[in-house]
């Protein structure tokens, strides 16, 4: 059983509606490929592990035909849940960055390989409490591919903040995709949603729940109906929307601002995905078309991750050639097994530069060179929903000494990181790597929080804790956290704190969340920093 995105979606809807009683590749030089298994190679010893590749590939439900990521044949050939269980457990000992944490468990005993990828994972937690590893997930590998590569999904092109796990809930329209059904009927930022297909969303029965989640997730085709209160507006009123293939538009809102300090860009960017790269070209190249910009503020409080590489040319286009020139954006560290070798490339552990051409995502080509803004500074807006590969932007930045502020809330804390792995048609992410930059610090499993300029804490960021503002839409200075970056540049200072902020002596996540610190919903790709994986031979 592979788990499609609408099933983690609904996961992930009953663990935030807690209260609801119905709730229930290969590569070369090293990577994964498959030889023959051993006679009795399948049968458990605790403790002894052979090597992935006896298993890899050997499948319960073979498929046919040629694999789209890579252009050859799938390697798939006749086996067992059984082959599929050792593989998993074999690989998660070779390439799991905290493989001595994981409880060995007999692979016979499951008949699901994702129940068993699921146990797989530390049970340790952080400082705060929180889990060490909350990025164990897998994708349907055709799906994996088609989202990674094009940004399609299905849906409305609503974007949901979901603001409230207990009742009175509150489910909001953090921003919604250009020309989808939903801009079609005029939902957009600040809009509540009151019903779903007849439910109000404090419903408390399996009927309810199981309607909130088809209607807020569909699958292409879908037709359902909402209650909505829009920003501003006196009464509700109830529209219909058919979810269909969107394409995301990975960067929003590009304008430049004149202040009386100076001219100041600003851009919201929501995906790390390989569309993001032409479109974070062109964003740069139409800032550039405004001469003399001082300042930027990027907006990232819902970019939850993607590529690692595009993170990189981000960092660049800000940083610029000679603030990083002769420095790296980030190098990558493995478990114990690989000091010196990725396990995966099969080549020595490199940095990853500071991109100065395209890498060759989507539709531009690769080695061209890239814009450059050339600031010393940039001004972040972050919420919970920053994580990975846009929190590998900060700390990238940080590491060659470019002033970052951070405005907003914490950052979700996730300096790991993977390349995807696929067998027999599901694609598994566990987490391989960690990620630390010029300045070798990579700490932040926290996340990063705004706060103390002098602070001797690295996860500690200058600037100001501020909620999110669902009255204003993106981009318009009087939204709360442009507006007080806008502030702390021109030297007032921040506002009162209004965002989840850490209580002295603590860590930042004991306090409470407040109501309007919400992450926007992301499925499981989109919160992580991903590595782009070896081609097959």
């Amino acid at each position: 059983m592979t788990r499609t995105t609408k099933q983690y979606r609904a996961l992930i809807l009953c663990s935030i509606l807690a209260t609801l009683t119905a709730c229930g590749g290969s590569s070369g030089g090293g990577g994964i490929g498959r030889v023959p298994p051993p006679d009795g190679g399948t049968d458990w010893q605790p403790g002894v592990f052979l090597d992935a590749n006896t298993y890899y590939a050997q499948c319960r439900a073979p498929r046919a035909g040629i694999d789209p990521a890579t252009g050859v044949a799938y390697p798939d050939v006749a086996g067992s849940t059984l082959d599929e269980n050792n593989f998993l457990r074999s690989f998660s000992d070779e390439i799991y960055l905290w493989y001595d944490e994981i409880i060995d468990r007999d692979p016979s005993l499951y008949n699901d390989p994702l129940n068993y990828f699921d146990l797989l994972k530390t049970t340790a937690v952080t400082t705060s409490g929180a889990p060490k590893d909350k990025y164990h997930y897998t994708y349907d590998s055709e799906e994996y591919y088609q989202l990674s590569q094009g940004g399609v999904a299905a849906g409305y092109g609503a974007n949901w903040a979901l603001l409230s796990a207990t009742p009175p809930r509150e489910i909001i329209v953090a921003y919604s995709e250009p020309n989808t059904p939903a801009t079609d009927v005029g939902l957009l930022r600040g809009a509540i949603v009151l019903e779903v297909d007849g439910f109000d969303i404090d419903v408390a029965t399996q009927a309810g729940v199981d309607a909130l989640n088809a209607g807020l997730f569909p699958e292409d085709g879908e037709t359902h109906t909402f209650v909505v209160q829009d920003l501003g507006a006196a009464n509700s009123r109830t529209i219909v929307m058919t979810a269909e293939e969107v394409t995301s538009a990975m960067v929003q809102n590009v304008r430049v601002l004149d202040t009386p300090t100076g001219k100041v860009g600003y851009m919201s960017f929501h995906r790390h995905r390989a569309p993001a790269e032409e479109a974070l070209v062109n964003a740069i190249n139409q800032l550039n078309a405004a001469p003399g910009i001082d300042d930027l503020v990027l907006d990232i409080r819902y970019n939850g991750g993607g590529f690692a590489d595009i993170a990189s040319e981000l960092a660049y286009m800000i940083a610029g050639p000679a603030q990083t020139a002769g420095r790296w954006f980030e190098t990558t560290q493995f478990n114990d097994k690989h000091p010196v070798t990725d396990p995966f490339t099969g080549l020595a552990i490199a940095p990853i530069p500071f991109h100065a051409t395209t890498q060759g995502f989507g539709a531009l080509p690769a080695g061209q060179a890239l814009p450059t803004l050339n600031l010393a500074r940039v001004f972040v807006l972050t919420g919970p929903g920053t994580c990975s590969a846009s929190e590998a932007i900060m700390n990238g930045l940080r590491g060659i000494d470019v002033d970052v502020i951070q405005i907003g809330s914490p950052t979700c804390g996730k300096p790991y990181g993977f390349y995807p792995v696929d067998n027999c048609g599901t694609t598994y992410f566990t987490v391989q790597l960690r990620g630390v930059n010029f300045k070798n610090f990579g700490d932040y499993t926290d996340g990063f929080f705004p706060g103390d300029p002098g602070s001797p804490d690295m996860s500690e960021v200058p600037g100001c804790s501020v909620a999110d503002d669902f009255t204003s839409p993106l981009g318009v200075a009087t939204e709360g956290r442009f507006a007080a970056a806008l502030a702390y540049r021109d030297g007032q200072g921040c506002p009162a704190i209004s965002g989840f902020a850490p209580t002295s002596g603590l860590s930042k996540t004991s306090g409470a969340l407040r109501p309007a610190d919400g992450a926007v919903y992301r499925s499981p790709f989109d919160s992580n920093r991903i590595m782009r994986q070896p081609q097959q031979p």
